[in-house]
């Protein structure tokens, strides 16, 4: 098979890297004046050897006279001014390039869907956030002045050069071909280790994200050792990158010195020759030496600069990656029945691969303003089905639709604003319990109602027993508050949203049972009224719910009420033996109930469990749902 040109494929490296300066929409014209700024500075240095010749031609301070003098102290002053303003200026672009990169990426990573981030690692998102746009902007603001004036400077040197003595000139080409054929290849061998050390530091970004924020967990399983040895790895990986960059960095300095010695020794040993034979002046071979050295200068600055612009190609690619990938579809309708239509779903399919479904031939109706609950096996795909219905992902195959009308047809924001989730985790964000309270709520919560919603969620008397209220820190992910309580702030969250569908997931399986009796309280409080759908692997939770459906592997194989699904369904009355301790479906014996509620009133499961409509200790075999 033919290699590809390398030509070709340096040319498509640098496309996502033009494409993504294009879409930056950078200040133009501040570019232009840096750059031209630049250029100003490098023509006003390549006149200042030509009065350095007249100097040494004179060789008499007589000879010189003050509008010489002038001439050269406005030149160095000219130079350095608009050298000093090209800096600040090539720099402010810069900052403004990277700031409007970071904030152009901050809002594509909040827009994407979650799919996105099981394939990703966050801290490889945030190497995207920071590293790489760095090296965009040190490109910009520190090396990219150096490509034009470098160009204009080795251009306008060789010319003058040529002016001054062509031979000498033409003794040049014998060594810079040289140079340049050993100075790309090193530019390409940067490239490839620049884009392989991105890749390791993102890898090793993730890792410490990962590692660092479930730190209790590394030292609950006393895995210090292992983690520090996979850093260590990583560690080890990136110090390999940096030392065979540091290799590549070791030929490239010495080569070009090499080549500016080489050429400095021919140039004096020819141009001492000529001057001695009068074909060159004294004057002439200073300023030769002069233009020589605004040639080798400029030469060392672009190969950093394509060195830097080969890093910056890697980061574009990555970048570009991530901003081109699907949004979510945020458009649409107002979805504001969401409480008084059913939600209906029929047939729908999905797998995280699509070789590999999840959930299989799915169809039910969640009847509104009652409670659904959905049991069974772990893995079985209740949470997925909760995933879909958030809209987190969309199905492979089949509908999913509020009163008739797909889901996908409502925008985002009023979608899931109508859907209020309490999960098992209840994360909280680093900050306040207010902010979390209040956390993405479009109006102005009053003090009033925030402790209404604390108080109805059960959280007012412990919130009001912290430190500073509700004004204390809880910490990252909520480590300063137990289990129980941030299960509470997040049912007073939910409150506070209003939600017309409420989604529970596993709300109290981690709570004790003194925890549990009180989240069960709060839980009464919000369910009422609202249409409830509650994963639940314990059935004592869930017995009192309008429907109960039973998915396993990914189907839905039973569904109807408590009575109806022991009777019927095998597993399920497996379940109910299991877990409740009931007789069977043709046993009435009040023993087994007397006992279960015997044992709810033990545990405190029994309280305020189900919709809040119905007696709290419900009677299981022959009489269900009593009271």
């Amino acid at each position: 098979m033919a290699k590809a040109d390398p030509k070709s494929r340096d040319v498509k490296s640098l496309r996502p890297f033009l494409k993504l300066l294009k879409e930056t929409r950078p200040p133009y014209g501040l570019l232009v004046l840096a750059i031209t700024l630049s250029v100003i500075s490098t023509l006003v240095s390549l006149v200042i050897p030509m009065f350095t010749k007249g100097l040494v031609d004179g060789f008499a301070l007589s000879s010189i006279s003050g509008l010489q003098i002038a001439g050269i102290a406005g030149a160095f002053i000219a130079q350095t001014i608009a050298a000093g303003v090209s800096v600040y200026l090539l720099n402010y672009a810069g900052q403004k390039m990277v700031a409007g990169l970071r904030e152009r990426l901050w809002r594509k990573l909040l827009l994407l869907p979650v799919s996105y981030y099981n394939d990703s690692r966050t801290g490889e998102s945030v190497s995207r956030m920071t590293n790489d746009t760095g090296i965009i902007k040190t490109l910009v603001s520190e090396h990219a002045a150096s490509l034009f004036t470098g160009l204009i400077s080795i251009v306008g040197s060789v010319s003058v050069l040529f002016y001054l003595n062509w031979k000498m000139t033409l003794v040049l080409f014998t060594v810079l071909p040289l140079s340049a054929l050993i100075l790309v290849p090193l530019g390409r061998m940067m490239y490839r280790i620049s884009k392989g050390m991105q890749d390791e530091t993102a890898s090793f970004t993730a890792n410490l994200s990962g590692v660092l924020s479930e730190i209790r967990l590394v030292k609950a399983s006393g895995a210090e050792e292992r983690e520090y040895e996979s850093g260590r790895a990583s560690i080890g990986r990136l110090l390999a990158f940096g030392i065979r960059e540091g290799k590549v960095g070791a030929w490239i300095s010495p080569l070009v010195s090499l080549v500016f010695m080489m050429l400095l020794v021919v140039i004096i040993g020819y141009g001492g020759m000529q001057v001695s034979s009068g074909a060159l002046t004294a004057g002439e071979l200073v300023a030769f030496i002069l233009y020589l050295i605004q040639i080798v200068m400029p030469l060392t600055q672009l190969t950093t600069f394509f060195t830097q612009i080969q890093k910056a190609m890697g980061a574009s690619e990555r970048i570009m990656e991530t901003l081109d990938h699907q949004e979510e579809h945020y458009e649409g309708k107002e979805a504001e029945d969401g409480g008084n239509l059913p939600i209906t779903l029929a047939n729908v399919v999905f797998g995280y691969k699509s070789e590999e479904p999840v959930l299989r031939d799915v169809s039910c109706e969640i009847r509104p303003g009652e409670v659904t609950a959905i049991v069974g096996p772990s893995g079985g795909g209740k949470t997925t089905l909760f995933g879909l219905l958030e809209r987190f992902y969309e199905p492979l195959a089949g509908s999913i639709a509020l009163g008739g009308t797909s889901i996908n047809d409502f925008s985002l924001s009023s979608w899931r604003g109508s859907i209020g989730y309490v999960s098992q985790e209840s994360p909280l964000l680093a900050g306040t319990v207010a902010e979390n309270l209040t956390y993405g709520l479009d109006r102005e919560i009053s003090p009033e109602e925030m402790k209404r919603a604390a108080a109805m969620a059960y959280a007012d008397a412990f919130i009001e027993e912290l430190p500073n209220g509700y004004n204390t820190d809880v910490g990252e992910r909520g480590v300063k508050l137990s289990g129980g309580q941030r299960q509470r702030i997040a049912i007073a969250r939910a409150l506070l949203r209003d939600p017309k569908i409420l989604m529970l997931d596993e709300a109290t399986s981690s709570l004790d049972s003194k925890s549990e009796a009180v989240v069960q309280k709060a839980l009464s409080n919000l369910m009422r009224g609202r249409t409830t759908l509650v994963i639940a692997h314990r059935l004592s939770t869930v017995v009192n719910a309008d429907q109960i459906l039973f998915m396993e592997k990914g189907k839905i194989t039973g569904r109807g009420k408590h009575e109806e699904l022991l009777r019927e369904h095998e597993l399920y009355r497996e379940f109910a033996l299991q877990q409740l301790q009931v007789a069977g479906p043709d046993d009435a014996a009040g023993s087994d109930a007397a006992e279960l509620d015997k044992r709810e009133e033990d545990t405190g499961h029994g309280q305020n469990s189900g919709s809040g409509r119905r007696s709290a200790h419900p009677r299981v075999g022959g009489r269900l749902f009593e009271g």
